[in-house]
């Protein structure tokens, strides 16, 4: 018998698995670099429904809403057109947020301390007079600069 094995040298063994590491480690790079490059979120979008039901008060309903939003972060506002009568406030306000019995009240429906689909307002227009087509409904998303995204704008009632 002979003993004739032939092997890859150490320095061929040592240069393939260098190039090999280089390779992987570059596929890793771009891909998590690409994947990471859009970081800026897109604004909200929402779409709700109003509805002024026969006791005075008018319901609006988060119909959809393209993401979750923290309620610190999202502000509305209820403003007479005629009489300069201006209401606002946040979503998450101890007044609003949960709140029975108030001129506006805000209603988390899921009860995971944020804004989404299904949430809704209820607003006593009977004690705040706003039934009579000249007050105007906003929800404002606020970012973290300032600046403000207006999500939702209509007068009330909604014919």
């Amino acid at each position: 018998m002979q003993d004739d094995e032939e092997a890859v040298s150490p320095v061929i063994a040592t240069v393939l698995l260098l190039a090999i590491t280089v390779m992987l480690s570059s596929m890793v790079f771009v891909l998590m670099t690409s994947s990471l490059s859009s970081v800026e979120k897109q604004p909200p979008v929402a779409k709700v429904s109003v509805r002024s039901l026969s006791n005075g008060y008018d319901v609006v309903k988060i119909t959809y809403l393209n993401q979750q939003l923290d309620p610190a972060k999202v502000e509305w506002s209820l403003t007479s057109t005629n009489a300069s009568i201006s209401m606002s406030g946040w979503t998450n306000d101890a007044d609003v947020y949960g709140a029975i019995g108030t001129e506006i009240s805000f209603h988390d429906r899921d009860a995971g301390w944020s804004v989404s689909s299904g949430d809704y307002f209820v607003i006593d227009c009977d004690k705040i007079g706003c039934s009579d087509g000249t007050w105007r409904f906003r929800l404002i998303e606020k970012s973290s600069s300032g600046s403000g995204n207006v999500m939702v704008d209509f007068i009330l009632p909604a014919i």
